[in-house]
């Protein structure tokens, strides 16, 4: 895969983080966590434990001491680990790097506690519930010299990675013409997400949204990815509610069309499908390559009389998962790039933020150059 490629690292970056990205001479990444509303929390700690080499947990923060108290005995975290005051826990802690796992809401109270330490932070998407709130991390991130990193799913597939490969060094398909995310799963309340994590996915201030910020941030992360950190021109989107006994709030399921100069992009983000999904498919003038979760790829290109499936390969070490390329960014070894990027992530929100007012008033959003 050839994300590095698109940042334009230099080639000893890439070489030596190709490798492992530590090595038996290195101290394991003093990591701490801040947050444990957001459901992921639990497997990127057992991601962690499996992988005591290369990273260590040293202090967890939640203001909620329940919260605390209930993965400190999951994860066997000591009394002096866990912390109710953030900023107590950055100065006694000292870790190299934070992954939070707060509401949206609250990246930017954590970016912006970090930033002046000059502690790198991941997050789990999105980037934040709106414009105001992305422009203060990207000022904090600015001043201080600090990586922002924003977590996706759909960044470590390989099916992903091939696409790119397809369409922009092979240019196998010719230009992009049409992208289309599918993704989604029953709801979170019916695939029983925890109590926490429910309260605030259905609540439109931590949230931002329903679905549309759920899920509809994927697509707009792989499509602004694919179209070379381009904005869209116009977005409009349609929400609507069909579960209002248990989202009352928020919407459940929403579509969002953007246009661009040559091509468009719809992104399909619900609550309400019968089985969770990810796919991407992107339409080139030429040819076409549909991923369907992590490894699953079928393309057809210029001569093929039929559709092919393909085995995507693996992905660079780096590339591997959120753990691999945390520890390349603090490390500095390479900057965040592509799909995990500051500069990716602000369109993400630009589109997310501009699809729920026209969702709102029924208007096409214009955006601004």
């Amino acid at each position: 895969m050839t994300r590095l490629l698109s940042f334009a690292l230099a080639a000893s970056v890439i070489s030596t983080t190709s490798a492992s990205p530590q090595s038996p001479q290195v101290k394991p990444l003093r990591i701490a966590i801040a947050g444990l509303n957001h459901g992921h929390v639990s497997g990127f700690l057992g991601s962690a434990q499996r992988r005591a080499a290369d990273v260590v947990i040293v202090a967890v923060w939640d203001p909620d001491p329940k919260l605390l108290a209930k993965y400190a005995g999951s994860n066997h975290f000591a009394g002096d680990q866990i912390y109710t005051d953030l900023n107590k826990m950055l100065d006694t802690a000292k870790p190299e790097a934070v992954a939070t796992f707060t509401d949206t809401y609250s990246h930017a109270k954590v970016v912006e506690a970090c930033a002046p330490r000059h502690i790198p932070v991941m997050m789990e998407k999105p980037l934040a519930v709106d414009m105001k709130q992305a422009r203060a991390i990207q000022q904090a991130s600015e001043r201080y010299h600090t990586p922002v990193i924003v977590n996706y799913e759909t960044t470590w597939y390989r099916s992903h990675g091939e696409i790119w490969t397809l369409l922009h060094e092979q240019k196998a398909a010719g230009d992009i013409r049409k992208m289309v995310a599918m993704d989604g799963h029953q709801g979170p309340k019916e695939i029983n997400v925890q109590p926490e994590f429910l309260a605030w996915l259905s609540d439109p201030v931590k949230n931002g949204a329903g679905a549309l910020f759920d899920f509809g941030c994927y697509g707009a992360n792989l499509m602004t990815w694919m179209m070379d950190n381009q904005r869209p021109l116009k977005v409009t989107a349609l929400t609507r509610t069909d579960k209002p006994g248990i989202y009352a709030h928020v919407d459940d399921e929403a579509t969002v069309l953007l246009q661009y100069p040559k091509a468009q992009g719809i992104i399909q983000a619900s609550w309400n499908w019968p089985v969770g999904r990810k796919d991407f498919e992107v339409y080139g003038a030429k040819g076409y390559a549909i991923a369907t979760g992590g490894d699953s790829l079928r393309v057809r290109l210029p001569g093929a009389q039929a559709e092919e499936a393909r085995t995507p390969p693996e992905l660079k070490p780096q590339e591997a998962g959120s753990i691999s390329y945390l520890i390349g960014v603090a490390r500095g070894q390479f900057k965040p790039y592509g799909l995990s990027s500051l500069e990716n992530n602000m369109i993400v929100i630009e589109i997310l933020d501009a699809a729920r007012e026209s969702a709102r008033t029924g208007r096409t959003i214009t955006l601004g150059r």
